[in-house]
């Protein structure tokens, strides 16, 4: 039995209303992803992490970064380097030059992931003032002050901080977090003069 067709004028609507369905649905193409939030990124932002409304994480940026920054939106820096980093490259004159405000909070490395650390990370999030890029040499230190910023700040449970740190950028000082972490459990059970070498040493 032959197969029945639409008429050409009903075929020819058909196909214009499939057509018209297709174009106003949302998309992003690969220079244009969805942030976290689902919300379209400019190109310029596509390399980072959109953890937040207003914020932006990941890794090193250079002077020649900044003019499409600052089309994208962004109007802060937060830069975790140390200036030792990168010694060819003045940060704080290149995003001022640019138009943009800076501010610098220098983490080393694991040894400088303190409670004061987080206290200052804290505060500079809270005293930025529109989009904002907050960024170390690859976004682990910035996802790693996340986290404990989410225990010590937020009291958040452990691995719901783990998450919230991932999502800014932790990888490789995952394992670093979770140490202090276990040592700030480990402080609040032991009593006596002996309880932080003890659980300095993982006792």
């Amino acid at each position: 039995m032959p197969t029945p067709r639409l008429p050409i004028a009903q075929a020819r609507r058909l196909a214009a209303l499939v057509l018209a369905a297709v174009c106003l649905l949302p998309h992003a193409t690969a220079g244009n992803p969805p942030s976290g939030n689902g919300t379209p990124q400019a190109p310029a932002l596509s390399r980072f992490a959109n953890p937040v409304d207003g914020i932006h994480t990941g890794g090193r940026i250079t002077a020649e970064d900044l003019p499409a920054l600052r089309a994208a939106g962004i109007t802060h820096v937060i830069d975790l380097t140390p200036g030792a980093e990168t010694p060819d490259f003045d940060e704080a004159a290149a995003v001022r030059g640019a138009g943009l405000s800076y501010a610098n909070l220098p983490i080393a490395g694991p040894a400088d992931l303190s409670r004061e650390s987080v206290d200052a990370f804290d505060q500079l999030l809270r005293d930025t003032q529109g989009p904002t890029l907050v960024h170390c040499a690859s976004g682990n230190r910035v996802g790693a002050l996340a986290a404990l910023r989410a225990v010590w700040l937020e009291g958040a449970e452990e691995e719901a901080a783990i998450a919230e740190g991932r999502r800014w950028g932790l990888r490789s000082l995952e394992g670093k977090v979770r140490e202090q972490l276990a040592r700030d459990r480990c402080l609040a059970l032991a009593p006596g003069q002996d309880a932080a070498a003890a659980c300095a040493a993982g006792g």
